[in-house]
């Protein structure tokens, strides 16, 4: 019980701290811009959204999930997407026959921008 719990106030906080800098953000200067860069800034604003859903709560979203499979079928591997409880960086871990591993600096990275990259993608398609 106290784990889930534990899990439940570090969700609260990533996704406090999500809002803040999305309404520092907001708190921006407002320029005037052109209809298509509009629509790329709401459609960054969701791709951000729907990544800190998929990493922190891992909802059963079908956006999410076809999202998340498009990355396992482009890497060639499944990921899980984990918090420490000490409200660290994300960690990586591919599912391996071995057991699970963690996976490196570098590769993170790569990874983290092919998820930002195929959600953008994704997101863009889907926007009206």
């Amino acid at each position: 019980m106290l784990d889930c719990y534990g899990r439940q106030l570090s969700s609260a906080r990533r996704l406090a701290r999500f809002r803040r800098a999305l309404r520092l953000a907001r708190a921006e200067d407002e320029v005037s811009i052109s209809r298509q860069a509009r629509r790329r800034v709401l459609v960054e604003r969701i791709a951000k959204e729907i990544i800190e859903n998929l990493v922190v709560n891992e909802t059963g979203n079908p956006m999410v999930e076809e999202i998340l499979k498009s990355l396992e079928r482009e890497l060639g591997q499944r990921l899980l997407f984990e918090y420490p409880l000490d409200g660290g960086d994300v960690l990586l871990i591919e599912e391996t026959q071995a057991g699970p591993k963690r996976i490196g600096p570098e590769e993170k990275e790569h990874v983290m921008r092919r998820l930002w990259e195929i959600t953008l993608n994704k997101v863009d398609e889907t926007m009206l």
